[in-house]
């Protein structure tokens, strides 16, 4: 009987608890969703919670979905305060909530996105009748505290640890940790240290609430570098060929010494690019890398496998042209430059067919482009490759030309908006052109208060009616220049005081509200010198406007100046400001931007008057101690200046100038035997022809690094045998180029390697020459400074007669050197030269010689 009465008890148990169970289970399966009160969800990144609920052991009934927040209690946290983190869910008393619903899986995820927490729960705490309590319970992720690195030298710690996002304050979290330590590997890998490892270890802070002290560990491990890089299967291009097709991978060998040999993984995949590449250049259109491998030697070197399939050589067969009105097959052809039977050339083809990505790319897109055709499109389609032979089809959709609606400039702060739109070729109503763009960019860019390395031009297409508009974005740098300075030389102190300003505003020179802190924006320049000591005085006043009525490129300029030199006793150190020197002198001068040959093509002329009045002072030059000499003479500069887009660094174009500087020819106008008189008389009123020729080319080889090509000759004669060759306006040829304290108007053409003029007679030479190759490359070319570094091979000569002329006795010369522009200063740099030629009346090579280059920019 008991066991029938305890079969029964079980019986009853089970048909009246297993609904129960069963429904619950059932409601659990239902609402593991997010929208449940249940802390769960089907979000990857948010952890699974606790699905405590109901909190309490009083039982809450959750059968109805509608309910109205009553309360909500945060637990669990330690920093962060309870209303901060009631802010982060959006949860707020008195509001419509609905169980299961979006606003408390809203809530949620706003707590998990805020990444302040490693765990979040929220239960129900209490039910009056539709009002529900919730309880928000939180686990806080420990923050970083103070954080230590090792392994590295100290002068890199600093650097690293601004790079690095794990700071103290930073949350610690497992991405973080990891994320640092790819992060400094990357870094080392990339430096060659392809072992580096990294660990970091954290320990709670004791003086901190919820803070852990983190230890970065850095074994970098030794530098390693390619012993060996192997090609397999290759048969048509040799190992070599293909060596020197990876520009930035090679060997560790002798004739790499000036490159650099370590493992990069993002230059190494660039690389096996290149050899692909090369293979295509060569007419094997099919070739691939077929597997690349990487192993370990023991002298921590790597070598590389790299298995290659060439496939069969192509020729080019029949091209034809598709689609095309604008230009004809002939025209095409011509820009083209391929002619069926030569071996296929993919890079050039596409080159020919789409630019190569220089400004100058003479190709079939961008001849479209220059000629208004924005919506054209030019693609390449082969037809053919029988019997290893490819034939192509250019297809050509034309479409309509766009012309241009609006071009805008943004960024001018100070620059006047009419002195950069004067700058730009692109018009509203004119054509699009991809060639006025770039133009227009080179301009700018020459204006010496733009920055050339940040202009932007926004292209903004409307297809709809065929116009496009353009906004130039740019950035403008300083391009003022003060120098305030004072030294001791020579037994007395030199005090100087310079100002210049390029953009300046005349207009508003006496509008006090412009002076920031002086009026700016108009384009104009104007500068002031004054130096003075116990031994000389020099006053200088300059000004510009390169758009005289603002209408037209057409530049107006004038300068005075006066200067005083004073007798010097060597033996007593005194000074007699009654045996002077006295020079004044002005210039003014026109210049015009030339349509014809083209509009790079620039004329200017001057009219220059120097006077110098000798009062009982001995310089050489003159030849004389007491009288006056008259330098009246006309300038004439044809220059072309098609280089770009920045003066400082130009990377293309070129730059060359032709001035002619004449005087009147007196001597013809009377009738004094010239041959018999004094120094003094014969050159009261100097008499002269002079011609220069000056050549620049500028040869990108490779991003910035850029040849410099300079060539110069220069020639000075006489109208009268009698008179001969003016001992003004001379050539003086050797050392930095820095004419300093000569008063002669003498022009000194630097050639380094050689001692300053060491390479000219005492009298000044009447012909010299000149040519130099400069590879320089830039390092920085930011508005603050710019800095490019350079090597160079020169040669030149001066000569004191055109019958003792030799152009190919040059005085030799190579080197290095730094240049740094900084607009407040100018240019400043230093070279290291070295001679390989005696210099004139000495039976040595010159050897090394130290240049310090200080120029300023007007």
């Amino acid at each position: 009987m008991k066991k029938l009465k305890n079969a029964l008890l079980l019986f009853f148990l089970v048909f009246t608890i297993y609904p129960t169970i069963a429904q619950q289970a059932q409601d659990s399966l239902s609402t593991t969703t997010i929208d449940t009160v249940l802390p769960v969800t089907v979000i990857d990144t948010i952890p699974k919670t606790n699905d405590t609920i109901p909190k309490t052991s009083e039982k809450i009934d959750l059968t109805k979905k509608n309910y109205i927040l009553g309360g909500i209690t945060v637990v669990g946290n330690e920093t962060i305060s309870e209303q901060s983190i009631l802010i982060f869910s959006g949860l707020v008393n008195g509001q419509a909530i609905k169980i299961p619903g979006d606003k408390l899986s809203s809530a949620i995820k706003k707590l998990w996105n805020s990444k302040l927490f490693s765990n979040v729960d929220v239960y129900a705490t209490k039910m009056d009748g539709n009002t529900i309590y919730l309880e928000i319970a939180v686990r806080e992720l420990s923050k970083v505290g103070k954080v230590e690195i090792k392994g590295i030298k100290k002068s890199k710690i600093e650097e690293l640890s601004k790079e690095l996002e794990f700071q103290p304050g930073s949350m610690l979290t497992e991405n973080l940790i990891t994320t640092t330590k790819n992060q400094i590997a990357d870094k080392y890998k990339e430096k060659g240290f392809l072992k580096t490892k990294v660990t970091i270890s954290t320990k709670p802070d004791t003086s901190a609430v919820n803070t852990e002290n983190a230890l970065i560990l850095i074994d970098k491990g030794e530098k390693i570098k390619i012993k060996e890089i192997t090609f397999h299967d290759n048969s048509m291009l040799s190992d070599n060929k293909l060596k020197k097709a990876m520009k930035k991978t090679k060997e560790k060998k002798i004739q790499n010494i000036f490159k650099s040999s370590k493992y990069i993984d993002d230059v190494y995949e660039e690389d096996l690019l290149k050899v692909v590449e090369k293979y295509q250049e060569n007419g094997f259109r099919d070739a691939i890398i077929v597997k690349d491998s990487l192993s370990f030697n023991d002298d921590n070197t790597i070598n590389l496998d790299i298995t290659v399939s060439e496939g069969q050589r192509y020729k080019f067969g029949e091209i034809t042209f598709l689609g095309n009105t604008v230009f004809t097959d002939q025209q095409l052809q011509n820009i083209l430059k391929i002619q069926p039977g030569v071996t296929y050339n993919g890079k050039f083809l596409n080159e020919r067919v789409k630019g190569d990505g220089t400004p100058e790319s003479q190709d079939i897109t961008n001849t479209y482009l220059d000629n208004g055709y924005l919506f054209s499109r030019v693609d390449l389609v082969e037809t053919g490759a029988d019997d290893n032979v490819i034939d192509i089809e250019v297809r050509i959709v034309e479409d309509e030309p766009a012309t241009i609606n609006k071009v805008t400039v943004v960024g001018n702060d100070v620059t006047n908006d009419h002195v950069l739109y004067r700058e730009i070729y692109t018009r509203p109503g004119d054509l699009f052109s991809r060639s006025d763009i770039i133009r227009s960019i080179r301009e700018l860019g020459q204006l010496g208060y733009i920055d050339p390395e940040n202009i932007v031009p926004d292209v903004q297409p409307n297809y709809t009616d065929k116009t496009t508009d353009i906004e130039y974005s740019v950035a403008e740098k300083g391009s003022s220049q003060v120098e305030l300075q004072g030294g001791y030389g020579g037994g007395a102190f030199v005090g100087t005081l310079a100002l210049s300003f390029n953009n300046f505003s005349i207009k508003n020179l006496f509008n006090i509200d412009e002076y920031k802190p002086v009026p700016r924006g108009d384009g104009q320049s104007i500068s002031l010198r004054l130096q003075a000591s116990r031994f000389s005085r020099t006053y200088s006043v300059s000004f510009s406007e390169p758009w005289w009525g603002g209408k037209r490129p057409k530049g107006f300029n004038f300068s005075v100046y006066s200067s005083s030199q004073y007798a010097f006793d060597f033996q007593s150190r005194d000074v007699d400001k009654d045996q002077r020197l006295d020079i004044i002198g002005a210039t003014i001068g026109l210049s015009q931007r030339l349509k014809w040959p083209d509009d790079f093509f620039t004329l200017s002329t001057s009219l220059n008057f120097q006077r110098f009045v000798l009062n009982d002072f001995f310089l050489s030059t003159f030849g004389y101690n007491n009288g006056t000499s008259n330098n009246i003479n006309f300038t004439a500069n044809l220059g072309r200046n098609s280089a770009g887009p920045s003066p400082i660094y130009p990377r293309y174009g070129s730059q060359f100038n032709v001035i002619a500087e004449v005087t009147p020819p007196y001597s013809s106008f009377n009738d004094k035997e010239y041959i018999n008189l004094p120094d003094e008389e014969k050159f009261e009123w100097l008499e002269y022809y002079k011609i220069n020729f000056m050549g620049r080319w500028f040869t990108q080889i490779y991003k910035d690094l850029i040849l410099m090509s300079n060539a110069e000759f220069g020639f000075l004669g006489a109208y009268n045998q009698d008179i001969g060759v003016s001992p003004f306006e001379r050539f003086y040829v050797g050392g930095d180029g820095m004419a300093t304290g000569q008063f002669d108007g003498r022009q000194v053409i630097a050639l380094r390697g050689y001692p300053n003029s060491s390479l000219t007679s005492f009298a000044g030479g009447t012909v010299y020459n000149k040519i130099s190759f400069e590879l320089r490359y830039a390092i920085t070319l930011k508005p603050s400074a710019s800095i490019y570094a350079l090597t160079f091979l020169e040669g030149g000569n001066s000569f004191d007669s055109f019958k003792e002329f030799k152009p190919f006795e040059l005085k030799r010369s190579a080197g290095a050197g730094i240049r740094v522009f900084m607009p407040a200063f100018g240019l400043l740099g230093i070279d290291f030269g070295y001679g390989f030629d005696d210099i004139p009346g000495t039976d040595e090579i010159s050897g090394w010689q130290t240049h310090f280059i200080i120029g300023q920019q007007f």
